[in-house]
């Protein structure tokens, strides 16, 4: 038995199966178990599409019961304006407040600024 299960990194196209409930690897298969038995999910993503095509199934992630979400941004906002990334340092962090019941917050972080 397992106390929690991390995705890092969660792919839009792992992210949108999971969220539609298609089972067809064995990442998604984990997760969908992990659910049906009230495992927490941690999701850390990492997307060119965030929002755009995976915004609807991110954030029907973020309201499903024992999904957490690791805090993400915009990681190039000028040259990929719909891309998102997870910030992975807080990776720890996430899984910790997620053995709680917690989500990290904020769940969307500013986009790093660059001279």
């Amino acid at each position: 038995m397992v106390d929690l299960l991390a995705v890092a990194p969660c792919t839009g196209n792992t992210l949108s199966k999971i969220a539609s409930g298609i089972t067809d690897t064995p990442v998604t298969m984990a997760v969908k178990s992990a659910l049906r038995i009230g495992i927490p999910v941690v999701l850390c993503c990492a997307t060119n599409d965030a929002m755009a095509a995976s915004g609807p199934n991110l954030l029907r992630l973020l309201n499903t019961k024992n999904v957490y979400l690791v805090p993400l941004r915009q990681d190039d906002p000028v040259k990929k304006p719909v891309s998102l990334v997870a910030d992975f340092t807080l990776l720890p962090k996430a899984i910790e407040l997620a053995l709680e019941g917690k989500q990290l917050q904020p769940v969307f972080l500013p986009p790093h600024t660059s001279l």
